[in-house]
């Protein structure tokens, strides 16, 4: 079960990611461009936010069950000095859930605002700022501090 909750929570990230990165550009191209505020964006504003609640669901589920978590909370005060199980015990979680607040609060505000240059833009930096915090606290492949593979068999 852990496996198969681990490889989906890793492939959802990438549509967690495109989501994201698709709604800043329309987010970004419709203030500064003056465009209107439609359905089309409106949807693209709600599947993303929707995208990011599926994966914090996901992530939760996964916390649960982690064996790195357990061993984290377990055994706290030895596990906070290791950097790799510190990262997914408490570093990664807690960004995690900053980021998905970050982008539920800007989706909310952008849903009630008046003009349509208005939501374009509580969108464009709400969603800027959750999308930064959510790149700093993936492991990577690449990264020297924590590092995954960026596609997990099931």
């Amino acid at each position: 079960m852990y496996l198969f909750i681990l490889a989906l929570h890793s492939l959802v990230r990438w549509f967690v990611l495109i989501s994201l990165l698709f709604a800043i550009y329309r987010a970004y191209r419709g203030w500064l461009f003056n465009k209107s505020f439609g359905k089309f964006d409106n949807s693209v504003r709600l599947v993303t936010a929707t995208i990011a609640h599926i994966q914090l669901t996901i992530g939760v589920w996964l916390y649960f069950i982690s064996p790195i978590v357990s061993y984290f909370l377990h055994n706290f005060h030895e596990a906070v000095h290791e950097r790799q199980i510190r990262f997914f015990g408490m570093e990664h979680v807690t960004m995690m859930l900053i980021a998905i607040t970050l982008i539920t609060i800007g989706s909310a505000k952008a849903k009630r605002k008046v003009t349509d240059k208005e939501k374009f833009k509580c969108m464009a930096i709400w969603f800027t700022i959750a999308l930064l915090v959510i790149l700093s606290s993936i492991p990577w492949s690449f990264s020297p501090l924590i590092s995954r593979p960026s596609f997990r068999p099931f």
